[in-house]
């Protein structure tokens, strides 16, 4: 399977760790930009919220960073990704603004499992309906 490829076909709780993936990386990219003008602000200006907020965003993004390399780890064992696959949603969670083409690459993978559960359901559904009728004693 190509990197950027959709997959098909996956269970609801592979689905479910891409959401929770999904969820976290927009919080954490933003916040990954907001530590870096926090860090500029106290480095090269004299603002004097510089020093204080770095103190306050350097834990909250170590928090969502660290939440989303535990979904990363859950979604790459759920999903069974190749390498290279789990490695680009890794590298994105280090660019700053990677967070946000995370999220709309997991949107993609994340609708289309959604879909193929979807056709699961119908197709499954439609099979044990049209098996005939049980009687019960």
């Amino acid at each position: 399977m190509a990197i950027l490829e959709t997959p098909s076909g996956l269970p609801p709780k592979a689905v479910s760790a891409l959401r929770r993936l999904r969820l976290s990386s927009v919080p954490e990219a933003v916040s990954w930009l907001i530590l870096i003008v926090c860090s500029l602000a106290k480095n090269f200006t004299e603002a004097s919220w510089g020093p204080g907020s770095v103190k306050v965003m350097g834990p909250v993004h170590g928090v969502l960073f660290i939440l989303y390399v535990i979904f990363w780890l859950d979604a790459w064992n759920r999903n069974k990704w190749e390498k290279g696959r789990a490695a680009l949603y890794f590298a994105l969670s280090i660019v700053p603004t990677g967070g946000f083409f995370a999220d709309k690459m997991l949107r993609k993978e994340e609708e289309a499992g959604v879909i193929a559960a979807r056709a699961r359901k119908e197709q499954t559904g439609s099979v044990s309906s049209s098996g005939g009728s049980a009687v019960k004693s």
